[in-house]
């Protein structure tokens, strides 16, 4: 099925009403027109279909009189007389913003009317979607319109919802933009991971716990707010009733729709990373990992050992394997596949001859042979989500690859090669005994991470170094565990003989290191977390 065509006709009467209704709002004297004579948006050539040339009305628009439509400054209470326009207003609380979401209608009106009238709707569009993944000229060329468009019809004084920044921010996001999600994407909650519309109401995570906001959102704006998404991927069908995509920022969007969704319970799901410095030291300021082990971490991603993040979902693993790819050597050749673009190795490791693949299922089974003969220095497999994507990293493994990272959901690390090699077997089949031995034996050690009740918080819980003995028996043997009641770690000496015998391959100077560093945290034991010390 082709994907569905968004017109902005369509979203204006949905909103509005047929467009042959009048705004109710009451005019007073005629203002003069102050938005300048036309506005050039001139993206590149690869980016939007050419310039759009915006000229003001032939007559002038009529004035959004304060008496009736605006609020004065300290007046808390909605102004009397006033007449919404039907289907305009959102589900809002505070009858006192009726005048904002009526001036959001009879702005969108004029915007639309000039599109309409001059053709370019297609540009329109095209800046729109621009606008709502986050380039800033594309934001900009909205609010700048809307600005001088509140200025001529004078109503500077409306007021507007406190969850926006100002009246131009409000007009924008309410036709336009994010609506009241908007807010989550200002400064104040930069430090929030999530943020969830589920039916008419919004949430953010606020102090580690999902918190419903004031701001609501309308069954058709949410409606509008999807298909905007989804011009992000034209690809796309707009019958499916799950979607995922990325905004300029790298926020994860995924959306569930019906059937998949309950009737009425629509839900778009933002998710972002919220470490702003990827380092060990921010990790151990913040309680992920002990701080007195930061030196015995750069040691291991020294010398080079094939480690998985392993962990449930939303427990920083991935948020870990990128820190400690910050780590490696950037003179190195590497190759990352993702299933989805979350890792920034551009940003990570500017300069690094590093090769990023966006490849999920069959297409990484595809290229896996490739992948084989690549002569690159490490891997990456940022999320192992199936059979393929794992048989692919032992398969790699198993030729000698070292400095290799991945991420794989599981909630118990010492069943890690018994779920990889589950995977494998039910996609390519094989003796189930003979893939746990290869899983085991491609990698050296599994940090495993985890959640507190405080969602924002997030913890190591243990580090395990795996072996296989030459009877085929597979070891997995903490190094390293979490104790939950007082918010700290143990560490244990221990080294593997695969662990060791790749050691000294590799830096026999780094690997003795090692060895004093894992017995000095052993012998000092336990290290309680940062973060327990306020």
């Amino acid at each position: 099925m082709a994907q569905e065509k968004f017109s902005f006709s369509e979203a204006v009467r949905s909103r509005c009403g047929p467009r042959s209704a009048p705004l109710q709002i009451s005019p007073a004297a005629p203002a003069q027109p102050s938005w300048s004579d036309y506005v050039d948006y001139n993206p590149s050539p690869q980016e939007a279909p050419g310039p759009v040339r915006v000229t003001p009305p032939a007559q002038p628009e009529p004035a959004f009189s304060p008496a009736v439509n605006c609020l004065p400054a300290q007046q808390t209470s909605p102004a009397p007389n006033f007449a919404p326009v039907q289907g305009c207003s959102p589900l809002y609380a505070d009858p006192g913003y009726g005048p904002f979401y009526d001036l959001c209608a009879r702005i969108m009106a004029i915007f639309f009317r000039d599109w309409e009238d001059k053709d370019h709707s297609r540009s329109a569009l095209e800046i729109q979607k621009r606008a709502i993944i986050g380039y800033e000229k594309e934001k900009n060329f909205f609010k700048n319109r809307i600005g001088e468009l509140v200025r001529s019809l004078g109503a500077e004084r409306v007021r507007f919802p406190a969850w926006y920044s100002s009246l131009e921010d409000g007009i924008y996001h309410e036709n336009w933009g994010l609506a009241g999600l908007a807010e989550w994407f200002e400064p104040v909650f930069a430090g929030s991971s999530s943020a969830k519309i589920i039916g008419e109401n919004m949430f953010f995570l606020e102090n580690g716990r999902m918190t419903l906001k004031p701001q609501k959102i309308s069954k058709e704006r949410k409606d509008q707010l999807i298909k905007a998404f989804l011009l992000l991927t034209p690809e796309e069908r707009m019958d499916k009733a799950y979607h995922e995509t990325y905004l300029l920022d790298g926020t994860r969007v995924t959306i569930f729709t019906s059937p998949m969704a309950k009737a009425g319970q629509d839900a778009i799901i933002f998710r972002r990373y919220v470490v702003p410095n990827l380092s060990l030291e921010e990790q151990a300021r913040r309680g992920t990992v002990p701080a007195a082990a930061i030196p015995l971490f750069k040691t291991m991603a020294s010398i080079g050992f094939n480690v998985a993040f392993v962990g449930a979902v939303r427990t920083a693993k991935t948020t870990f394997l990128s820190t400690w790819q910050a780590l490696e050597d950037p003179t190195l050749e590497g190759v990352m596949v993702e299933t989805d673009p979350e890792i920034p190795l551009d940003r990570l490791l500017p300069g690094a001859p590093i090769l990023q693949l966006i490849a999920d299922g069959e297409d990484l089974k595809r290229i896996s042979k490739n992948l084989l003969r690549s002569d690159a220095d490490y891997f990456i497999l940022a999320e192992a989500r199936d059979g393929i994507a794992l048989d692919t990293a032992v398969r790699i493994a198993s030729k000698g690859t070292k400095r290799m990272k991945m991420t794989f959901h599981t909630r118990s690390p010492r069943l890690f090669p018994l779920e990889a090699a589950t995977e494998i077997v039910k996609s390519t089949g094989g003796d189930l005994n003979l893939t746990m031995q290869k899983v085991a034996g491609s990698f050296d050690y599994i940090f495993h991470f985890i959640q507190l009740s405080d969602k924002s918080r997030k913890r190591l819980k243990g580090i395990y170094q795996m072996n296989v003995d030459e009877a085929g028996e597979i070891r997995v043997e903490p190094v390293c565990e979490y104790d939950p009641k007082t918010d700290s770690w143990t560490f244990r000496y221990a080294l593997g003989p695969a662990q060791e015998e790749y050691g000294l391959e590799s830096d026999w100077q780094l690997l003795e290191l090692m060895k004093q560093q894992l017995k000095a945290l052993a012998d000092g034991s336990p290290y309680a977390s940062e973060a327990s010390h306020g």
